[in-house]
């Protein structure tokens, strides 16, 4: 029995060994001595004895029998000779009392390269286990700036916490993703039950990954047990079984590719892009394309507060409200506040299904990955999230292009001011938010080429941005952009503070979120969201703007007549678009140059802007003088800090 075994196996070798002879490749076990330059390591380390994942043992320390062995470890001798016996003795043993005992190993980066045990791991790889006993030598590298030595540093790390030789990443950082979905700190400790649980969990995915027959990805094992544990959250990946793991494989397929892809992101910029491409709704393609009526349409909304509490919040709830008014009570809407937490949200979501909604928006981008989780588990859904520059392929995102009515308050700003000195309030330093900063810095600069931008922020620990900007004698100031019921003051919109105190509101800008809403909820009925976009292939994101009408600037009766006319041509001109409001030369603050003469920046350079104008007084705050919620929300979409303009300074 175990002759014909040998036999089998030296068939997979010799078929290996052919492969890499026609490919070009080494067909032998590579060797550590021949691949280790001289003076390579720094130090080595005993690990003791460890399970080592058979896929992480590539070859052999020194030459010795490498010869004998394909690439893949499958044996190249022939048959009836000393080691074929010698192997079928060992497959015998392992199939009637199991290898007990641990071979010896060398770790260097995290591959393995065997002393002792050749033949041990060949039996065990033959037989399809899924690791071995190893007495494990690490070897340390010398320090160096590779990509792979950095990630081998994460590495570590993460062993010495979870004792885990499997998980390998190909991209930085992803480690420290992975602890955070665990649910662990940097450098906090894990029990012996946190390991076995994640061990257990890892190893289940792993062989369901092997026979999901999605083995085509840029992306290794590793990457894509990452994504798929970020899409359904550790909770549920940790009590899987294999079969339910290769089940939701296929569900998030789509997802998994379009992070090997890169995350390309479908910028839909006016409704009339996907309106233009659905069929005109005649009787025929209406029974064949699956339009639906608004009487069927049941939506939910999801808020983080309560518009009583929140601008944003109130905005969105406006627009809900509007809906309903402009349907007539053709279709069904409700509303859910205070859903703050990943857990409230999957249980809103699942509420909101239970009572029969079939089109839900999430209106925070705290909301985006159980959004996402909940869409692949109810495709029958459509699912909407309030975000901009995050990528997922089952779920539409949307944003308005606040950037647009930013830049318009910007010149009244400069028109009406007599110092040379503008304030703005920022909020979240999350992408966007940077545009709609330099978009005013430079609508407030075509009126004055002098004048300067005071930049400060509202959600960091030390929330006094008013007191700083009045200390400056600043009195034309950018704030919210819309009031909050519960704390109504008039320091919203762009407003002045007079000698004694008081506020006038001269413009404010818009979120018209009612128009958006009813534009995809038409789109919905006609079906064209989905024959419109490469909804699939790439993330789709509704970014839309003052051509669309969903966002505006009202201007009080009190700015000048000449103000008011160049205001509505420059606002024409925008919806036209003969006009953009990031064109010509644009310099950032470290004397940069962003846009050239006769250029305009991209959508894409728009929305991943992490540059502050050259006017702008003022820098992006780090993430650790951030209150609690700015940084819950920066986590998942804030200009990293090491991608920032001032950060390399």
């Amino acid at each position: 029995m175990a002759s014909l075994k040998y036999m089998e196996a030296l068939k997979l070798g010799r078929k290996n060994y052919q492969e890499c002879i026609e490919e070009g490749k080494y067909p032998y076990l590579p060797v550590l001595d021949s691949i280790l330059p001289a003076g390579e390591i720094a130090s080595e380390t005993s690990l003791g004895v460890v399970d080592v994942p058979l896929s992480r043992i590539v070859g052999t320390k020194t030459e010795g029998r490498t010869t004998a062995f394909a690439s893949n470890y499958m044996p190249l001798l022939a048959p009836n000779s000393e080691f074929s016996s010698k192997w079928s003795n060992l497959y015998d043993y392992q199939v009637e009392e199991g290898i007990q005992d641990p071979i010896l190993v060398y770790e260097y980066m995290n591959r393995f390269y065997v002393l002792e045990g050749n033949k041990r791991v060949s039996v065990m790889k033959f037989l399809g286990a899924y690791s071995i006993q190893g007495e494990v030598i690490r070897l340390l590298p010398k320090k160096n700036d590779s990509k792979e030595y950095r990630i081998y540093c994460e590495f570590m790390e993460f062993y010495d916490l979870a004792h885990n030789n499997d998980v390998w990443f190909s991209r930085e950082g992803s480690y420290k993703k992975l602890l955070k979905l665990v649910g662990k700190a940097q450098g906090e400790e894990w029990s012996e039950d946190d390991r076995i649980i994640f061990n257990s969990a890892y190893g289940r995915f792993d062989r369901a990954f092997g026979k999901s027959g999605q083995e085509m990805y840029r992306l290794n094992r590793s990457d894509v047990f990452l994504i798929y544990t970020e899409l359904l959250g550790y909770d549920v990946v940790s009590h899987q079984t294999e079969k339910e793991m290769q089940q939701a494989l296929t569900k998030v397929k789509k997802e998994i590719e379009l992070a090997d892809s890169g995350h390309p992101v479908e910028l839909v910029e006016s409704p009339e892009e996907v309106e233009e491409t659905t069929p005109k709704p005649t009787l025929l393609n209406w029974l064949l394309s699956g339009t639906i009526q608004p009487e069927q349409l049941r939506i939910a909304f999801l808020y983080t507060k309560t518009a009583e509490a929140s601008s944003w919040t109130y905005a969105h709830e406006l627009g809900r409200q509007h809906l309903n008014e402009v349907y007539g009570g053709k279709l069904q809407t409700m509303a859910f506040d205070k859903v703050d937490s990943d857990l409230q949200v999957r249980e809103t979501i699942e509420q909101a299904i239970r009572a029969g909604c079939n089109m839900i928006f999430t209106t925070a981008p705290q909301m985006v990955k159980q959004s996402v989780s909940m869409a692949l588990l109810h495709p029958e859904v459509k699912i909407y999230n309030c975000s901009i520059n995050l990528s997922y392929s089952a779920i539409c995102t949307y944003y308005a292009r606040m950037y647009e009515a930013k830049f318009l308050m910007g010149a009244i700003a400069a028109a009406l001011s007599k110092t040379g000195k503008l304030g703005y309030v920022a909020d979240y330093p999350i992408y966007g938010t940077l545009a709609n900063i330099n978009a005013f810095a430079l609508g407030a600069r075509m009126i004055d080429p002098d004048v300067k931008v005071y930049l400060e922020w509202s959600r960091t620990r030390d929330a006094n941005a008013m007191a700083r900007l009045e200390r400056e004698g600043i009195t034309f100031i950018s704030g919210d952009d819309m009031i909050t019921p519960q704390k109504a003051s008039r320091e919203y919109g762009l407003f002045h503070i007079k000698e004694n105190g008081e506020r006038d509101n001269y413009a404010t800008p818009i979120w018209h979120w009612g128009k958006f809403y009813e534009r995809i909820v038409k789109q919905v009925c006609q079906g064209a969201d989905e024959k419109g976009v490469a909804k699939g292939k790439k993330a789709v994101n509704y970014w839309w703007g003052m051509s669309a009408d969903v966002i505006d600037v009202i201007c009080s009766k009190d700015i000048p007549h000449g103000t008011h006319r160049l205001i509505d041509f420059l606002k024409n001109s925008i919806r036209a678009g003969s006009f953009h409001p990031f064109d010509g030369l644009i310099y950032s603050q470290n004397g940069v140059i962003r846009c050239r003469e006769g250029e305009s920046l991209s959508p894409e350079e728009i929305i991943s802007m992490n540059w502050l104008a050259e006017n702008v007084v003022g820098q992006v705050p780090l993430y650790m003088d951030l209150n609690d919620e700015a940084r819950d929300l920066v986590r998942l979409q804030g200009v990293r800090e090491e991608e920032r303009e001032d950060s390399k300074e």
